[in-house]
């Protein structure tokens, strides 16, 4: 591994032995072996073909803000891209952004170039790589409605991915049963707005979060996707879970469906209350709540 890494500086940025607590919003996690930050795309490239010759297993982490990792170390190697690949144009009614862009900062510079189709994500703080693998959303809105094409490298090539290849659905795509796949650029499509108008939107959205959301703790955001015909934390919050805590971490006063990290929590203490809650959903309600948040190296 020692060669590796030294191989691995030749492209980009490595720390070693770094806690994954710091690579999440949630701020749990054992330590990775080493995390690299390539400096250009022929780099990444690169860094790809040197761990799948020696064998090493990697992770691209965006902002980790929907990110479980177990309290195990990782020996292998974790790829952010939001140091070197946050670029991103506009032309006309169309932009592009490299994966490690903040899709909070592209949809605040979308509503400077008077675009709207972005107002939903600008409260995510997640990349915009990220956001297309979980077809993240807010507001009653999503990536795959404003996706024209994702930029992706597979088995050594790079192609543009049409939004139906993409296999997009309710906080799901086909980059998700693909772990090999690299989201490399998003193309989205957006539309012409009063400027004014696409502020006062966000602007309105970000004191409902304030109000809403417990922002002030670490968290993985949203836990459970909402079932068809239900919300999941009205059910969380009829079973009495509001405030109910297993070790480090409790389901959050302001928001049943967020669970917090506010006492030093560890991986297993957010599992078990998951299972808890998702047994007593289950015997009351009949209903499965589906985990929003990817769990990592478990």
């Amino acid at each position: 591994m020692r060669d590796s890494l030294e191989r691995l500086r030749c492209y980009g940025d490595v720390a070693e032995n770094v806690s994954m607590s710091t690579l999440t919003t949630l701020r749990i996690g054992g330590n990775a072996r080493a995390i690299v930050y390539p400096k250009t795309m022929l780099a990444l490239t690169q860094v790809l073909r040197l761990l799948a010759k020696q064998g090493i297993p990697f992770k691209i982490f965006g902002k980790g803000s929907n990110l479980l990792c177990s309290d195990n170390d990782y020996e292998g190697v974790i790829i952010k891209l939001d140091r070197y690949h946050d670029d991103f144009y506009f032309d006309g009614q169309t932009v592009v952004a490299e994966a490690g862009c903040s899709i909070i900062a592209l949809s605040y510079e979308a509503m400077k170039h008077s675009l709207s189709g972005l107002e939903f994500a600008s409260g995510i703080p997640g990349t915009v790589g990220g956001a297309a693998f979980m077809n993240a959303g807010a507001y009653k809105s999503c990536m795959a409605e404003v996706v024209s094409e994702v930029f992706v490298l597979r088995e050594g090539r790079c192609e543009w991915l049409s939004p139906a290849e993409c296999g997009f659905s309710y906080r799901t795509s086909i980059f998700q049963s693909h772990p090999d796949w690299v989201i490399l650029a998003v193309r989205f499509h957006l539309t012409t707005q009063d400027q004014a108008e696409i502020r006062d939107l966000m602007d309105r959205r970000r004191q409902r979060r304030m109000e809403s959301q417990p922002l002030d703790k670490p968290s993985a955001g949203s836990v459970f996707r909402n079932p068809k015909d239900r919300q999941a934390w009205q059910m969380i919050d009829e079973l009495g879970y509001r405030g109910h805590r297993v070790g480090g971490v409790s389901v959050s006063e302001k928001h049943v469906n967020f669970i917090v990290n506010d006492q030093q929590g560890k991986a297993r203490d957010f599992i078990e209350l998951v299972e808890e809650i998702q047994d007593q959903v289950r015997r009351k309600y009949g209903e499965e709540l589906i985990l929003e948040v990817e769990k990592f190296n478990w």
